[in-house]
């Protein structure tokens, strides 16, 4: 599925999840970002081409499993989900 510009008038006030098994890890919003999505794009631009499909990774929010106590660390098996408001949510099978 692709999401156009007007369907997210503002990309720095959307939830953001990630889940490990089913299990919420994460639960913040974009605004959280240290630098908001106009301004990393802006960036990035400057001296690359962003195609259609063009994925910028940005970091993660507060919620790692390194910082957990106990710490949660991913094994074979596990399924991770992140999901994005208004924009849909990802998959993967740990293995």
């Amino acid at each position: 599925m692709l999401v156009t510009a007007n369907e997210i008038p503002d990309p720095q006030n959307l939830a953001i999840r990630t889940l490990l098994n089913g299990r919420v890890m994460q639960d913040h919003t974009t605004a959280d970002m240290i630098f908001g999505v106009a301004r990393l794009i802006s960036f990035l631009s400057e001296d690359t081409t962003l195609l259609p499909g063009t994925v910028i990774l940005t970091g993660t929010p507060q919620g790692v499993g390194v910082a957990r106590t106990p710490p949660v660390w991913l094994t074979s098996g596990d399924e991770v989900a992140v999901e994005i408001e208004k924009i849909g949510r990802l998959v993967n099978p740990v293995a």
